[in-house]
């Protein structure tokens, strides 16, 4: 996309900026902050680069746009961190100029005069040009623009920062926006945020992150973890709720690879939303024109309906949730090279997709698929999923029992 056509964008969004807020203006706003920080200008909004560089100047424009106050270092709208990039998992090299990393968290704050704050939060970081953590099976540099990763959780982020402003009915909390980078790296943005000594964790009444909401499909359904990081969320969000019109597929547990993580570990409330897992994850198709800009503004009306619905309850209580994932996941030996459908809840684990010429494709294993059993292991939901790859090293070979539109077969992996 040239400069011009930037800049044209940028004007006609704050000429309707100052009209008065309708849907389609508030979907305009939406596409428009999709549509440029997944756009080529921004090179796949790498840590540490120009595109990381223009992402925090649209960022800060459209927060000054909404009436935000800035919430950054010495008054400004960034907050610096400062990370060593690794060569490879086992680098032991020090830190100096040459590997460090520097990029920039956004924030901006609606201050109600509360001593409570509730915290939202969205990474606008990407992957670049791609390497490691890529999906693209090419070896060539490609522009991973992200565009559900996560712009999408930025303009929904946006969204809510536009209706919290105006709203009479919500002023009980203090509102702060923060714009994470760092986290495709492994969540340096907000574990440096959260690590500051000016952090006061105390005066932190509950996090909400919003990371990939862009393909809420039309089964309506959203995945919300973190639903046991405090007793107030069960009544809302049990799992199965229907919720604004919106089937809610609930996890307990606080922890998970996103920045909502780093929050949990200081004993701050979470909660984490997410439209799904989608075949174009993590590579170079991940673009705008896939984003369904009507559901992100449909998960911004939900988050909003949360917020009110605990606008009297004052500081929730926070309650640590058993880890389901990490200790798990570092066992694991093998895969199976398959894409789960996280919002699937009839048992089994349905798939969304598999890579091609791992274990799960070369067997025969395709999209739609519902894995019944691996080996011994009863497959019933994530969990044992990942519990039956930790039982395995490479080489094996075991049977695998799965239904495809409705009917039970058997197949053999070898990992």
């Amino acid at each position: 996309m040239k400069l011009n056509n930037i800049i044209i964008i940028l004007f006609n969004l704050w000429m309707v900026t100052t009209q008065a807020q309708s849907p389609v203006i508030g979907l305009m706003h939406v596409r428009v902050d999709v549509v440029y920080l997944a756009s080529d200008l921004l090179e796949g909004r790498g840590t540490g680069t120009k595109g990381e560089q223009l992402s925090t100047e649209y960022i800060q424009y459209r927060f000054k746009q909404l009436g935000l106050a800035p919430a950054g270092l010495s008054g400004s709208w960034k907050f610096p961190f400062t990370f060593k990039e690794k060569a490879h998992p086992h680098d032991t090299s020090q830190l100096n100029e040459k590997n460090a990393i520097t990029g920039y968290n956004v924030l901006g704050k609606i201050d109600n005069g509360s001593p409570y704050t509730v915290i939202f939060g969205a990474h606008y970081d990407h992957l670049g040009l791609g390497g490691a953590g890529s999906g693209s099976l090419s070896s060539e540099q490609a522009i991973h623009n992200g565009a559900d990763d996560n712009a999408s959780g930025v303009a929904g982020m946006l969204a809510i920062a536009e209706r919290l402003k105006n709203n009479t009915n919500s002023k009980s909390n203090n509102y702060l926006f923060i714009a994470f980078s760092g986290e495709e790296k492994g969540l340096f943005g907000s574990n440096a945020y959260t690590k500051d000594a000016a952090f006061d964790a105390a005066s932190i009444n509950y996090m909400i992150n919003l990371d990939m909401i862009g393909r809420l499909s039309p089964d309506r359904i959203i995945a919300i973890s973190g639903v046991g990081t405090s007793p107030a969320w069960k009544p809302l969000l049990e799992n199965n709720a229907i919720v604004k019109g919106i089937k809610i597929s609930a996890t307990e547990s606080g922890q998970g690879p996103s920045d909502h993580t780093s929050f949990y570990l200081k004993d701050i409330p979470v909660l984490h939303l997410f439209t799904g897992q989608h075949k174009d994850y993590h590579k170079p198709t991940d673009d705008a024109p896939l984003v369904n800009f009507e559901g992100i503004l449909e998960v911004a009306d939900l988050v909003v309906h949360i917020i009110e619905d605990k606008n009297n309850q004052g500081k929730i209580t926070f309650q640590k949730t058993k880890d389901e994932s990490g200790k798990r996941a570092m066992t694991f030996k093998v895969t199976m090279g398959v894409m789960p459908d996280y919002l699937y809840q009839e048992g089994g684990l349905r798939l969304d997709g598999v890579t091609e010429g791992k274990p799960a494709a070369v067997a025969g294993l395709r999209a739609g698929d519902i894995i019944l059993k691996i080996g011994s292991k009863e497959i019933k939901d994530m969990n044992s999923y990942m519990e039956a790859l930790g039982m395995h090293n490479k080489g094996d070979k075991v049977k695998v029992t799965y239904t495809r539109s409705g009917k039970q077969e058997e197949i053999e992996v070898v990992f």
